[in-house]
């Protein structure tokens, strides 16, 4: 009896840890870029555009990517449009990650 349990009981350790832990590494670069993007845009962006992308004070996001280049959202943030001032802070690769994110957005 005792050996019967032993065996589920290490039957079932090696079920659940084959299935804990798939890794899609296909576009791995890709979701880590829209993660960093994403919190990027939640450290800057988020007080005046909303955690939906909807406006909260500044202008809605949503749907950015079909009216701007990548390249045209980069000069936005660093340059500001309107009544949005520069946004300085955001440069480097964290500029390119957050401007990524909301071309997919």
């Amino acid at each position: 009896m005792k050996k019967g349990l032993a065996a589920l009981f290490l039957g079932m350790i090696f079920i659940l840890g084959a299935c804990g832990n798939a890794d899609d590494s296909s576009n791995g670069s890709e979701e880590e870029n829209l993660e960093a993007g994403e919190e990027v845009y939640r450290d800057n962006c988020l007080a005046c555009h909303g955690a939906d992308l909807s406006g909260n004070g500044g202008p809605e996001l949503i749907d950015i990517g079909s009216k701007y280049s990548q390249e045209q959202i980069e000069d936005i943030v660093q340059e500001g449009i309107d009544s949005m001032p520069p946004q300085t802070q955001v440069e480097g690769e964290d500029l390119e990650e957050l401007s990524s994110w909301l071309i997919e957005q």
